[in-house]
């Protein structure tokens, strides 16, 4: 997997602002928000798409959703609510190559994500 835009972020070669970092994963707002509360989490183990995720990847995906509560418990939304969403490949909407959490809170989120006519 060739250097993405996270692992340049990870190795400190580009500015993020992050919000938590442990041995296995970092937190970052993201640069686009598109909720009041939205950033992302990521693995440090470089992982392309969901489809990539191996056995030995479990604990460590697993992590990433432990450290959006933690995050959340300290920003204060965690009772309120919020969503977390992981893209995968070009139909799902997968623009960075190295798999990540979304996190999203801040006001209410409707359901389905997305206001468009099924094309069946």
């Amino acid at each position: 997997m060739s250097d993405t835009i996270f692992t340049k972020i990870i190795n400190r070669e580009i500015p993020a602002d992050i919000i938590y970092e442990d041995d296995s994963a970092l937190a970052f707002n993201d640069i686009s928000p598109q909720a009041p509360t939205h950033f992302l989490v990521i693995p440090k183990k470089p992982i392309a798409t969901i489809n990539d995720i191996q056995p030995e990847d479990k604990e460590l995906v697993g992590h990433l959703y432990w450290v959006a509560a933690q995050i959340a418990e300290k920003q204060g939304f965690a009772e309120q609510g919020f969503r977390t969403v992981m893209n995968c490949n070009e139909y799902g909407g997968q623009t960075v190559y190295h798999i990540h959490l979304h996190v999203l809170a801040g006001k209410p989120l409707g359901w389905p994500p997305y206001q468009e006519k099924l094309k069946v």
